[in-house]
């Protein structure tokens, strides 16, 4: 029994001999860890924070990616085959002469509208020009006299929907304007946006009092055959 007490006895004075020293044990853990990290450190042993933020992409990988969207949507020229305005029930065959000699261009618009050749195409920038007939004749023979009539009733704010072969653009009537035959003014070709503009006529190589439309581009959506 004496022994298992002097054992006892023994495990509490080490014990607190081992208290009695703890600063300085703690102190020299304390020195060896910041050591060892210092060494691994100098080393370039110690691994690296993972992120977790969004990481930034490289600027070779940014131009890239631009690269491959500018391939994915390119700019899209397309002919114009037809035109509706639901404000005014219009609804016309578009036409597309290669040519402006103004005989041809005055048999084109027996068939409907008639895009002027040297003027923009549907989806680039530029000015889409497209003339037409207008007729307030009680009878005529051929509706193409007709194409254009009432556009002179549009208003700002009205949409015009220009179609291509498998896509609809739409544009906003920006204003309405009558021009006199005695106006020498040139509808412009060349714009800095997408614009359409129409225009009433009775021949391309008479001067006569007509109506023009500017109209400004909103979205184009592709359409099913």
């Amino acid at each position: 029994m004496q022994k298992f007490i002097d054992f006892i006895v023994g495990l509490v004075e080490a014990a607190e001999r081992a208290y009695a020293r703890k600063w300085s044990f703690l102190c020299f853990f304390a020195a060896l860890f910041l050591g060892s990290i210092a060494v691994l450190g100098r080393l370039d042993l110690l691994p690296e924070a993972r992120a977790t933020g969004a990481v930034s992409a490289s600027p070779a990988v940014s131009r890239a990616t631009s690269e491959r969207r500018t391939q994915a949507s390119p700019v899209v020229s397309e002919l114009p085959t037809k035109i509706e305005i639901s404000a005014i029930g219009l609804s016309a065959a578009v036409v597309n002469p290669t040519t402006t000699a103004i005989d041809a261009l005055d048999r084109e618009l027996l068939s409907g509208a008639v895009r002027y050749p040297t003027s923009a195409l549907l989806g680039e920038t530029g000015n889409v020009v497209l003339f037409g007939h207008s007729s307030y004749l009680p009878v005529v023979k051929n509706q193409a006299y007709k194409t254009f009539n009432g556009i002179q009733k549009l208003v700002a704010g009205d949409a015009i929907i220009v179609y291509a072969s498998g896509a609809a653009y739409t544009y906003r009537v920006q204003s309405v304007a009558k021009e006199s035959a005695n106006d020498n003014t040139a509808i412009p070709l060349s714009t800095g946006g997408k614009v359409l503009t129409l225009v009433t006529c009775d021949s391309f190589g008479k001067k006569t009092d007509r109506f023009v439309v500017t109209a400004d581009f909103v979205e184009s959506h592709a359409i099913s055959g």
